[in-house]
């Protein structure tokens, strides 16, 4: 070892430490292990080793600084520097945890762990210590409280742990599989299968997770999917240790000899950039430890467990000069960890002893630390005992302190009330397993909540006081009061009330008094419900998308145009994208994306909902223009027209919204590459050091939404000409504008939401002195309490001053291509808003106006939100209310809202912060054709083939439309659909014993069945489909629907199966063409189908067959009643109830003649109802009651002499 430079005392400081030592043996271990360590008779155990005053460190340099006995004689198994306060965590091989407090390594706590295995990982966390062991998970506060105790299957052999975001925990071990657990539910969330058994060390970068195995093997892995991308065979017999830094990744481990394994001392060094190894690194220890140190150069420490350290560059050569000695107490060193800092080493070896060696006397474990919390001292022991079965003990000799001040206790009686503690609401697990034997429910007890104990929190409580409310209706719609939440009622995140019968009953109309539709948010993944919308009215792109139609089973463009057909015919009431949501989510891509959401990360709003509507706002544009260029369509898909668009082969929506750029790269050498290229949408760069900048310097929108279209910016790329990777400065430039301009705004953190903020205040003041306002120095302005500005003389210059706070966006913006390539953007205030572009006369000059801003609401309460403020065109009034104008809205969901238009750029960034902007060129519709021709032809009635590959022409059910039998305007279709379970419902149970439904059940449509209701065949189905489905179904129903497991599966069904977007062509055909559908129940199921039609061209017998405040009757008891037919005996057929609704539809027609005689159909229906009460609704067998054919529909009875 190199003493050159060191202080003279370092060559005592190793021998006293080890005759310092005086440990006490425990009685489990092998007295072999302290060969080296002289026990104390008197058997005082060792809380700590005194560093000698004369020890000197040299700043820059590694040295030791102290060593603590952390439990004698018990080796340390693994050690960890906390990553939020300034302690040193080290666990033994007896399962025994013990921190550190300091550079002084002052014994903080200490506890056991696992009373069987040792600790084989240590991971801090903001609010407690990760512990792993074999196969035990444990979660403990610093002061070793249990936060929870995850066990693994007994099988399991784990060793490593991997924190891949707060709450997110990989786990692996020497089994072919790895576990993610999520921390918040301490619940299995994924299992990764792994190819390669045995991953005994993980790490993760930016770009991989890296997975260490027994076979020597490192593997990198895709952070989403968790698939193999690349693998390094490093070393032939095992791997001890690798780490990553930048571009390297350094890896230790053994080889195989002919005597067996050996320790290899060439580092193997891989470059991450070409993925292939590098020269090796030989160095004179035989490495079993290393980390990359990275301070002033990328430094690797490589340790070995005789305990040499040595220091040298990954590209470089080692220098045996600058190899050091760790004087371990036991012969070998079992674990090394770096902290934070980097200040700090530690070692820990196989006699329980922990080493800290730092480069300088007074080291930080972390940048910044927080401070510690410690004990308070005991003051038990100075009070005198009391005995409490003594009535007449006085109470004042237990010691308060004395205080001036007023108690806590002391509230006033006005500012405190009663508050009574609702009960937590049940947990949908024990709903959902629980079984009733009368009213009394039993269920297995979950165990989600400690026994007895009830966590107290305030924020949650006051969600569950407000779901005990019996009035159907959403938060918004509550009063509360305003002093108590910052975010406007109509910007809250909106909820449907479920009742006994469902949406019937629930006021839609509430929240939208508009003849818009809305779009109902309880659907997995319906956050991009303002995103289908800001799309839809976009009057360009609304009649693009209808005039499309393929072939592909899950377009999305075709789901879009179908989903905008809808929002075409309603007249105010809510649709829902159910179909469009189910082609999304089976789109490769958009799972890629991380655009997915479970249904638990969708409730919580886990996640940032802003990046995420950004993510799909970039997947959809590129989704639809890829959809939209496949030209080569089957006449009998496109109609006879084709598309009035695509006359090319880029797509319309490629010359809505791309943009083409020119990319040029210089590299220092002088050597230029141009390319193009085109983009769908930007993406703002604010300027750099802007959060620091405190002074309000003035940005205009413009300048940063030019800085970010002609981006400029210094990176690494790959230089022909040099042959090598080089610093090169990237500029992109703009060769065309887009007639719609996106921008994603990218404000995903405090620094861009300051930027906002800031430009939004220095806006306010030079707006306040444009119209002569005086502004003072206090935080609110003195013209706050005046509503308007004016100037001297008067006159109103500004509407009200409200609108000019939190504004930063302009209306409209002018952009200008010069003559040297070049962009010139301007904000533009021409007055007009709404007047022609006088700027088009001038060549190359387009003025955009804002069409749409998407933003994403904090609240705290609900997980947040997303809305959109959009500017309704002339066409849209012209179509829904007869009238030409504009105007802006809100829509958030189902509510949709006008509001005033400078609420669509004020954004208040402590809630309402802004996600996505449209900007459209002026006059855009004028440039496009905008006729709507239906693609839909008759021809998707005609027959087609099954995609079951066992059906036989003997099970067909149906026989298809001949030409000459096409429906026409008025006919009459018997319609019957029956559908399946793809998630249950979610309940809970009041404590007065009622259910209240928090999220439906989804139903997927499984069978849709078309009878015919006139001519030579009437009753005779022309459609009777099988619905395939590739999504997992929880509950086939198949009491109430006759869908039998394997009927919706290609492989085994024998029924006719077809894709739903083929019989959805058939329905919405039908529809168009005008003809009558004739059901029961038919509301709930073109909702489930996802179908828009006209109310007069539905006809339901179960509200042809309703009195008013009355129960609805079944299918089957009319059909008994009205036609003495018995059906729906064991199972539901669809043919059979098409069937029975046509003929009921003829009997009412007969009985009210034809709607004529109402009081005598009322006389009917009257006693309908009181027969129905009699026998309780339930149809009798046959034997056991009167046919009803034997009576007249007057409630008489009918003799034989008066039927003769």
């Amino acid at each position: 070892m190199n003493f050159e430079g060191l202080d003279p005392g370092l060559a005592e400081y190793a021998p006293t430490m080890h005759s310092a030592l005086d440990p006490v043996l425990d009685a489990h271990l092998n007295p072999s292990l302290l060969q080296n360590v002289e026990l104390d008779p008197e058997g005082v155990a060792m809380e700590a080793l005194p560093v000698q005053e004369s020890v000197h460190i040299m700043e820059g340099v590694y040295s030791e600084l102290h060593s603590v006995v952390a439990e004698v004689g018990v080796p340390v198994s693994v050690s960890h520097f906390d990553l939020h306060e300034e302690m040193l965590w080290v666990g033994s091989h007896g399962g025994h945890a013990t921190s550190f407090f300091g550079p002084a390594l002052e014994r903080y706590s200490s506890f056991q762990v696992n009373g069987s295995y040792d600790i084989r990982q240590i991971q801090s966390l903001e609010n407690g210590i990760l512990f792993l062991t074999k196969n035990n998970l444990k979660y403990m506060a610093r002061g070793g409280l249990i936060i929870f105790d995850y066990l693994l299957d007994e099988s399991e052999d784990m060793h490593s742990l991997l924190l891949t975001d707060s709450s997110t925990l990989l786990v692996g071990g020497l089994q072919n599989h790895i576990l993610e657990i999520d921390l918040n539910t301490v619940q299995e969330t994924q299992k990764y299968a792994v190819e390669i058994p045995g991953v005994t060390i993980m790490r993760q970068t930016n770009r991989f997770f890296f997975c260490g195995h027994t076979s020597g093997k490192v593997s990198l892995r895709d952070l989403r999917s968790f698939k193999v991308e690349h693998e390094f065979d490093a070393f032939s017999g095992s791997l001890s240790d690798f780490d990553v830094h930048g571009n390297l990744l350094a890896a230790c481990g053994f080889s195989s000899r002919l005597t067996g394994l050996a320790c290899d001392r060439f580092l193997k060094v891989y470059d991450l950039r070409m993925m292939r190894a590098i020269t090796p690194l030989q160095v004179h220890v035989d490495p079993a430890f290393l980390r990359f140190i990275p301070t002033y150069t990328s430094r690797l420490a490589i340790i070995s467990q005789s305990g040499q350290c040595q220091f040298c560059e990954p590209t470089g050569l080692a220098n045996p000069a600058d190899i050091f000695h760790v004087n371990p107490v036991g012969p070998l060193l079992m674990t090394f960890d770096v902290s934070a800092s980097k200040q700090a080493l530690a070692f820990g070896d196989s006699e329980g002893c922990v080493h800290l060696w730092t480069d300088s006397p007074e080291p930080s474990f972390n940048p910044y630390s927080r401070e510690t919390e410690f004990a308070l001292p005991c003051l038990v022991d100075s009070l005198p005992p009391l005995d409490w079965s003594q009535d007449l003990l006085p109470l004042s000799l237990i010691p308060v302190p004395l205080t001036t001040d007023t108690l806590l206790s002391d509230w006033p009686a006005a500012n405190s009330a009663p508050a009574p503690r609702r009960a937590p609401p049940v947990d949908a697990e024990i709903l959902r397993t629980m079984k009733k034997v009368g009213f009394i429910g039993y269920a297995p007890n979950p165990r989600t909540r400690l026994r007895n104990q009830i966590p107290y929190r305030l924020k949650e409580l006051d969600n569950e006081f407000d779901s005990f409310s019996q009035v159907t209706e959403s938060p918004i719609g509550r009063e509360e009061e305003p002093h108590l939440h910052m975010v406007s009622k109509k910007y809250r995140k909106v909820t449907i009330k479920y009742s006994k019968l469902g949406l019937e009953d629930f006021d839609f109309k509430h929240y939208n008094k508009t003849l818009f539709a809305g779009l109902e948010p309880h659907i997995p993944n319906a956050y991009c419900n303002c995103m289908i919308q800001v799309l839809y009215f976009l009057e360009p792109v609304r009649c693009l998308i209808q005039n499309h139609l393929c072939q592909k089973e899950f377009c999305l463009a075709c789901e879009l145009g179908f989903l905008f057909h809808m929002l075409d015919l309603s007249r105010g009431d809510p649709c829902q994208g159910s179909n469009f949501l189910r082609a999304f989510r089976t789109i490769p891509e958009a799972s890629a994306l991380g655009l997915i959401l479970a249904d638990s990360h969708e409730a919580s709003g886990k996640g940032s909902l802003a990046r995420l509507i950004q993510r799909w706002n970039c997947f959809i544009l590129t989704q639809l223009h890829q959809d939209m260029q496949e030209l080569e369509v089957p006449q009998a898909y496109r109609g006879a027209g084709g598309s009035s668009f695509c006359s090319s082969g880029d797509s319309v929506i490629g010359q809505l919204f791309s943009c083409e750029m020119e990319n040029c790269s210089l590299c220092r050498c002088g050597s230029e590459t141009v390319r193009a290229s085109s983009t769908l949408l930007f993406t703002l760069s604010y300027p750099e050091g802007s959060n620091c900048d405190k002074t309000g310097k003035n940005y205009d929108f413009a300048q940063v939404l030019k800085r970010s279209i002609c981006l400029e910016q210094n990176t690494q790329a790959w230089c022909d000409n040099c042959e090598k990777y080089q610093p090169t400065i990237q500029t992109r430039n703009i060769r065309h504008l887009p007639d719609i301009l996106v921008i994603n705004c990218e404000v995903n953190s405090s620094k861009e939401a300051d930027f906002w903020r800031i430009q939004a205040e220095v806006t306010f003041k030079m707006a306040v002195k444009k119209y002569g306002g005086e502004i003072s120095k206090n935080k609110e302005f003195a013209l706050a309490d005046r509503k308007e500005l004016r100037s001297p003389e008067g006159l109103v210059l500004c509407p009200s001053i409200e609108e000019l706070k939190n504004v930063w966006l302009p209306f409209s913006i002018r952009m200008k291509m010069t003559k040297n390539k070049g962009l010139d953007v301007c904000n533009w205030t021409d007055g007009n808003e709404w007047g022609p572009a006088r700027a088009e006369e001038e060549h190359g000059v387009c003025v955009y106006d804002l069409m749409a801003t998407v933003v994403h609401i904090l609240d705290s309460r609900t997980g947040g939100s997303l809305v959109a403020h959009i500017k309704v065109g002339e066409t849209y009034h012209q179509r829904k209310e007869g009238v030409t104008h504009q105007q802006w809205y809100l829509f958030n969901d189902f509510l949709i809202e006008p509001i005033d238009k400078h609420e669509a750029v004020q954004f208040d960034m402590n809630w309402k912060v802004p996600a996505i902007l449209y900007y459209v060129k002026r006059n855009l519709n004028a440039r496009y054709n905008l006729n709507i021709k239906n693609p839909i032809e008759a021809s998707v009635l005609l027959a087609e083939a099954s995609l079951a590959r066992k059906q036989r022409k003997t099970h067909t059910t149906f026989i298809p439309l001949m030409l000459s039998e096409m429906p026409q305007v008025g006919d009459l279709v018997g319609l019957d659909a029956e559908f399946v379970t793809l998630n249950e419902e979610e309940a809970e149970l009041r404590s007065d014993g009622t259910k209240s439904t928090i999220k439906p059940s989804q139903m997927s449509v499984a069978r849709i069945t078309c009878v015919r209701g006139q001519g030579p065949n009437e009753g005779i189905p022309f459609i009777d489909d099988y619905i395939s489905t590739q999504e997992q179904v929880v509950d086939y129903l198949t009491q109430y629907s006759g869908i039998k497991p394997g009927d919706l599966d290609a492989k085994i069904s024998s029924k006719h199966l077809t894709t739903l977007k083929s019989t959805y062509l058939k329905l919405r055909f039908l529809i168009d063409i005008g003809v009558k559908f004739v059901g029961h129940g038919l509301q709930k199921d073109f909702r489930v189908i996802n179908l828009m039609v006209p109310k007069d061209q539905v006809l339901d017998t179960v509200y042809l067959f309703h009195m008013p405040r009355k129960r609805m009757i079944s299918l089957r008891f009319l059909a008994w009643y009205f036609l003495d037919l018995k059906i729906q005996g064991e199972t539901h057929d669809s043919i059979e109830d098409a069937r029975t609704a046509l003929q009921l539809y003829r009997k009412y027609l007969e009985l009210s003649k034809s709607g004529t005689e109402p009081e005598s159909f009322h006389k009917v229906l009257k006693a309908l109802y009181e027969k129905g009460r009699k026998i309780d609704w339930k149809v009798p067998e046959p034997e056991s009651q009167t046919s009803p054919k034997s009576k007249t529909w007057d409630g008489t009875m009918e003799t034989g002499l008066d039927r003769l």
